[in-house]
Formats: C-alpha cells, sequence, structure tokens
C-alpha cells in the first residue's frame, strides 16, 4: 500500500488529478514532517477509505510517533472546530458569535509538536471541511510565524488534491460495486 498503488487506481478520466497528487507529494518542499502530517490529517479528513488505507502507512514511515499522533489530532479537533465554527459564523443571528463555545480543545495548545506544524494540519483540514473562519484564523498564525504565502497554499494544495482523489476513488468502489 502506497501512493503509487493509489495513483495507478486512478482512472484515466482523472489523469490530471494522477498528476497532482505524484506532484504535490513528490515534488513538495515542505520538511518530511510538515508534509507528511499534512498527508495524513487531510487523508483523515476526506473521509476517504481508499486514500487513508494507502497513504497512512507512508504517512507513519515518515512521521514520528508523536508527529503521527498530533497530525491525527488535528484531524480530530478540526472536524469539531470546523462545524462548530462554520455554523456560527454562517447563522445570521451574530449573538452566537458572543456566547462562550464551552468545548474542550486543549490539543491545540499543547499539540506534542512545533505548534506551526499542528497549525499548518489543522489549516489543511480546515480547507477540505470549509471553514471560512478557521481558515483565516490559521492562516494569520502560519504567516505571523513566518510562513509565507507559498507554503501556505502547499498545504491548501494537498488538501485539495488529497480530496479529490478521495472522492473519484469513493465514487468509483460505488460504481463498480
Amino acid at each position: 500500500m502506497s501512493l503509487d498503488s493509489l495513483k495507478s487506481a486512478i482512472p484515466d478520466y482523472a489523469k490530471d488529478l494522477k498528476l497532482n497528487l505524484g506532484s504535490v507529494i513528490g515534488n513538495s518542499d515542505l520538511p518530511a514532517q510538515r508534509l507528511w502530517g499534512t498527508v495524513l490529517a487531510t487523508a483523515i479528513a476526506s473521509r476517504s477509505p481508499i486514500v487513508l488505507r494507502e497513504l497512512e502507512p507512508e504517512a507513519k514511515a515518515n512521521l514520528t510517533p508523536e508527529a503521527y499522533t498530533a497530525a491525527k489530532s488535528a484531524a480530530a479537533i478540526m472536524a469539531m472546530n470546523n462545524v462548530f465554527y462554520r455554523t456560527r459564523h454562517l447563522l445570521s443571528d451574530h449573538e452566537y458569535g458572543t456566547l462562550r463555545a464551552g468545548l474542550r480543545m486543549n490539543v491545540i495548545g499543547n499539540p506534542g509538536v512545533d505548534k506551526v506544524d499542528f497549525e499548518l494540519w489543522s489549516f489543511a483540514v480546515s480547507a477540505i471541511n470549509g471553514c471560512g473562519m478557521c481558515l483565516d484564523s490559521h492562516e494569520q498564525v502560519l504567516r505571523k510565524a513566518g510562513l509565507d504565502r507559498e507554503t501556505v497554499q502547499e498545504a491548501f494544495k494537498i488538501a485539495a488534491v488529497i480530496q479529490a482523489v478521495g472522492a473519484t476513488l469513493d465514487a468509483e468502489a460505488v460504481l463498480a460495486g
């Protein structure tokens, strides 16, 4: 199970996805921990069993145990936060924004890895989950920490491609069913 087997499973009509998957992972300028943490967190966020099954072993091999756990934590906490903050933002009644969230988010304060890495993974998951408020918040933290726009964009390119590959392969599995 690997990136290569995932690419080979992509149908011909989605050749661009196959090329993009190889490019965003294989030609990334991100350090290994940032890259593979982003890959793992977004594979989880994609909700695609095929994508997760194929990419998780390679991610695990390229991450420390702490980073592996932190990437999974980023996907988990953002699954909650993205729904909560997206809903709060979309509601016409802005008074909800003044209410205390009352949700535990301790992992954000102490993720067990470099906070910039965790923020990047959280940002990428937020791109998949479509929470503009979370995207803005994480992007601001990343930019203040010194990451350039190209690096931030690399994270959401990975998210976009992994999400698209998951949607395509999951649809093919159902259609072949």
